[in-house]
């Protein structure tokens, strides 16, 4: 029996001008071949489901960011958009938890090793001018405990609520597993600003008794 060709398929006239809608058109096919297939599996190994899953969207996170990274580094670093002071501390949590360096945290997030050096030396300021803040206000102990838990199971993902419980007993601070579960479950309270103080008249009653300061803020590299 004489085997069957299938002719090839003739290319479009002035196909060279479709190719960037072609290619999008093509990975949305792809994609929903991919989850059909899945929906029509039946695998016996629902384990090695969940990882190709997993896999599949680490790729596509890690493309994402290549995407933002591609846009902010085009920008001289004295013009980026500068973080704002939860977002500095968040990365400072963030390098704590992978255990980075000065220059792979500054390397990753596009900004340089000196600024990480000073967001570090500035770690504990007090006051709403301060280069680095919690999210959430923490003027009594137990929000701190809250805040700690809450950023365990966000950069430590695979602790549940007993490990978390573990960990901090092992640090000296005794919670059972359902006060960690509580405090999981409880949204975060978010930082409000504050009110400005009215303006108060200030007036002289004899020459150089007051004096006035034009204090102007300088962008920099630093942050």
């Amino acid at each position: 029996m004489a085997k069957q060709t299938v002719p090839p398929l003739p290319l479009p006239k002035n196909w060279p001008q479709k190719v960037h809608s072609a290619a999008v058109h093509a990975i949305a096919l792809a994609r929903l071949a991919l989850t059909t297939a899945r929906g029509q599996a039946n695998s016996a190994d629902p384990g090695s489901r969940r990882i190709a899953r997993l896999t599949e969207e680490i790729l596509l996170i890690k493309e994402e960011m290549r995407i933002k990274d591609v846009r902010v580094a085009g920008i001289p670093a004295q013009r980026r958009p500068h973080y704002v002071p939860t977002e500095r501390l968040a990365i400072l949590e963030l390098r704590a938890a992978r255990g980075w360096s000065q220059a792979q945290a500054a390397d990753n997030l596009l900004i340089t090793p000196a600024t990480i050096a000073s967001w570090m030396s500035r770690l504990d300021e007090k006051g709403p001018a301060a280069r680095v803040q919690m999210r959430e206000p923490v003027n009594r102990f137990p929000d701190f405990v809250a805040h700690v838990v809450r950023k365990l199971k966000v950069l430590c993902p695979t602790m549940g609520k007993v490990r978390i419980a573990q960990f901090l007993a092992r640090a000296g601070l005794h919670l059972g597993s359902t006060t960690v579960a509580r405090m999981l479950a409880a949204p975060a309270r978010p930082r409000t600003a504050k009110q400005d103080s009215p303006h108060r008249a200030v007036r002289s009653t004899r020459p150089n008794q007051i004096w006035n300061v034009d204090l102007t803020i300088v962008p920099t590299a630093g942050g």
